[in-house]
């Protein structure tokens, strides 16, 4: 296997892999533990693939000294993990429980004792049953509600944290979870999307503050982001692509480095964030140590206008699927290139727009560290009958994508930390476990671990850039 050319990641750079609690925990009822969004919606029939729930999920919450040595065994110098908000405030208010404090207190000191940095995420999805019913993320109340947990677990753990993120994804959170409805809490609703997206800003702005005021670290966002091209020059294409951008990127990037909403989605969605005060955008927009992208694939739109236009050239449109509220607002339909790989998930491949990305990021919004907190695949993995799980196009996937974050330092991107998704195989949100992106293989029935290809060679890539 070629070697990578590793020459340009600094001694200090971070090498590590990430999960989330409600994918690997399990445990959903014990330590004190309250009901999440998640736990209802993935047992409301039809929501998630096969009926699955994350009520075992990877048994992590009993299992986690096991996870913490396949950690060690990779050689990772850094594992970013969640914390669960319904442990710490099972009704999202009040006191801390103590058990779930404790439990994380451990995780962190097998962190340390394995000399493996931890970078805890303080929300990612979900969020206690209890807000949700009084609004979720379209009631204000919620963000104030959030960094008062933000406060509570950066106390708790800041003698031995250095690194936090505030959100994973509120795109996601906003968009998927009260637009288009494929996740928690399964809301279909533009102005709730747009509501939920103000306050999810707002909750990172406040909880800045108050873990400011306790903590001496780095502090940062993940935002789930990626390059949107149009599949052709023509007009219709090119405004729909800016549109689709707008919902993805822009709308998060301008109010945290910008103090601003971009003015056409303003126009577009008017509602809270056209009432969005210049006091609000000036909390969203404190600034941060460090950002944290998630890239997976980059995205092809066409106007629906243009679709016979789009598969005369060459390009594949699914219209079996009535469009979801985003495409139905914006009159868009995402193409896919024939000949491209595609994961399985049914994302296309393409390294270089991770790098395409970051170079965009540090041109038109700021010169900070970046941190790659997740980038994976999802494959059609099994055991061999020689007890293997030979993944090689995952291995293919994250060389590939390591190559890209090289080429984007050569552009002068300073790109701090990449963390592979996911350290487990897991539970795929809306797909339940009927996909799987860790690079250690998880039997669900057996809670047997076995470490894949894809392990091994990461295991190799950074012993490689260690011992530079």
């Amino acid at each position: 296997m070629a070697d990578l050319e590793l020459g340009n990641f600094g001694r200090d750079f971070l090498w590590g892999t990430a999960t989330a609690s409600y994918q690997i925990e399990g445990a959903v009822t014990e330590g004190g533990r309250g009901v999440s969004i998640w736990d209802t919606f993935s047992k409301s029939p039809g929501k998630v693939t096969n009926g699955d729930t994350g009520e075992m999920a990877c048994d992590h919450y009993h299992r986690y000294v096991q996870d913490l040595d396949l950690l060690a065994e990779l050689g990772v110098s850094t594992y970013r993990f969640s914390i669960a908000w319904p442990r710490i405030q099972p009704d999202g208010s009040g006191q801390p429980n103590q058990e779930g404090i404790d439990f994380y207190s451990r995780l962190v000191d097998g962190l340390l004792e394995r000399n493996i940095t931890p970078v805890p995420t303080i929300y990612h999805w979900d969020l206690p049953q209890s807000l949700q019913d009084r609004g979720g993320w379209t009631a204000r109340d919620t963000s104030y509600r959030f960094a008062d947990y933000a406060g509570i677990v950066t106390e708790a753990l800041c003698d031995r944290v250095s690194h936090w993120i505030t959100l994973n994804e509120p795109w996601c959170s906003a968009w998927l979870g009260y637009a288009v409805g494929v996740h928690a809490p399964g809301e279909r609703d533009l102005n709730a999307a747009v509501s939920a997206t103000h306050h999810l800003l707002l909750g990172h702005g406040l909880a800045l503050q108050k873990m400011r005021t306790v903590a001496d670290a780095q502090i940062g966002i993940t935002l789930n982001l990626s390059v949107v091209r149009p599949a052709s020059q023509d007009q219709a294409d090119v405004d729909v692509a800016r549109m689709v951008d707008g919902n993805l990127n822009r709308i998060f990037l301008d109010p945290i480095f910008k103090k601003s909403y971009p003015s056409d989605l303003v126009s577009h969605y008017g509602g809270t964030i056209e009432e969005a005060t210049s006091d609000d955008l000036d909390i969203i927009g404190q600034e941060i140590d460090f950002l944290g992208v998630n890239f997976y694939f980059p995205s092809i739109v066409t106007s629906r206008q243009n679709i016979d236009k789009a598969r005369a050239n060459g390009l594949y449109v699914d219209t079996s699927r009535q469009p979801n509220l985003i495409d139905a607002d914006f009159d868009s339909a995402g193409v896919h290139r024939m000949g491209v790989k595609r994961t399985a998930m049914d994302w296309e491949i393409e390294a270089g727009a991770l790098t395409e990305l970051l170079v965009r990021i540090h041109d038109e919004y700021s010169e900070l560290p970046i941190m790659i907190t997740e980038n994976g695949c999802a494959s059609h993995d099994y055991v061999n009958p020689s007890g293997e799980v030979l993944d090689d196009d995952r291995v293919e996937y994250l060389e590939s994508h390591i190559t890209a974050l090289s080429n984007a330092i050569d552009k002068g991107v300073d790109v701090a930390g990449y963390f592979v998704w996911s350290l487990l195989d897991n539970f795929e949100w809306a797909y339940g476990y009927s996909r799987r992106f860790g690079i250690v293989w998880v039997d669900y029935e057996t809670q047997r671990r076995i470490p894949k290809k894809s392990f091994h060679r990461y295991k190799e890539i950074i012993a490689a850039s260690k011992a530079r």
